[in-house]
């Protein structure tokens, strides 16, 4: 559990306090493994989810899309926005149907977001993108063109009222059920990259770079508990 406290009451774990962490390092680094952040707010009096991905420079989480995206033009009108991750590391399975759970690590940002329009704020952004999604990409690829840059919205979004609640270990039946035969423990899971496919009109002679063979997504140095 983090020493630290939350920044806020609404970033404040209630159910299960004992998972909370609000540490930055342990934030930064579930943001920086996952690949899509769930962004939720409420748009003419409706709630909306949407699933998009992500970037993060320092202690700020960046959101990209067409300028025709509801959500990017809903969310410039500085509405609170509820921003989630969440990694599923294993299937924790009890004795019982009750006790079955998950062990997981995920973040709840909220706040106000802020449209980029400094466009060297605004490239940063977008290579923070390409970077989260696959690291040395940038340097490969053509940046993006006066006109592509035109045609995407980025939003800013602080990092300052963020939290994180993480489980781990083994199943936690009652006393008495660990004396029914049935077996319990926990059931790994792993994100892991296949075999990458040429496009079918890649030019002859280009070699697939070791980031892409070797893809992997970024872990946690150490457990956290």
């Amino acid at each position: 559990m983090s020493p630290q406290k939350a920044p806020s009451s609404r970033t404040t774990v209630k159910r299960v306090p004992q998972r909370a962490d609000y540490e930055h390092e342990t934030i930064y680094q579930i943001l920086d493994e996952g690949l899509v952040c769930h962004v939720g707010f409420v748009n003419e009096g409706q709630p909306v989810v949407i699933p998009t991905a992500y970037g993060r420079v320092e202690d700020t989480l960046y959101i990209h899309g067409s300028p025709a995206s509801r959500m990017l033009r809903t969310l410039q009108q500085g509405l609170d926005v509820c921003v989630t991750v969440t990694l599923i590391d294993g299937l924790v399975l009890a004795r019982s149907a009750f006790h079955h759970s998950m062990n997981y690590r995920s973040v709840v940002v909220f706040g106000k977001a802020t449209l980029v329009e400094d466009t060297e704020q605004k490239l940063a952004a977008l290579k923070a993108f390409t970077e989260h999604v696959i690291l040395g990409r940038w340097e490969e690829v053509r940046s993006p063109n006066r006109h592509e840059l035109a045609g995407t919205i980025v939003l800013s979004l602080p990092l300052a009222e963020a939290s994180a609640k993480v489980r781990t270990g083994r199943p936690l039946d009652d006393e008495a059920d660990y004396q029914i035969p049935v077996w319990a423990g926990e059931i790994p899971l792993k994100l892991t990259a296949a075999t990458p496919i040429n496009d079918s009109r890649l030019e002859s002679g280009v070699a697939i770079p070791a980031y892409i063979s070797n893809y992997t997504r970024p872990q946690l140095a150490n457990e956290v508990c």
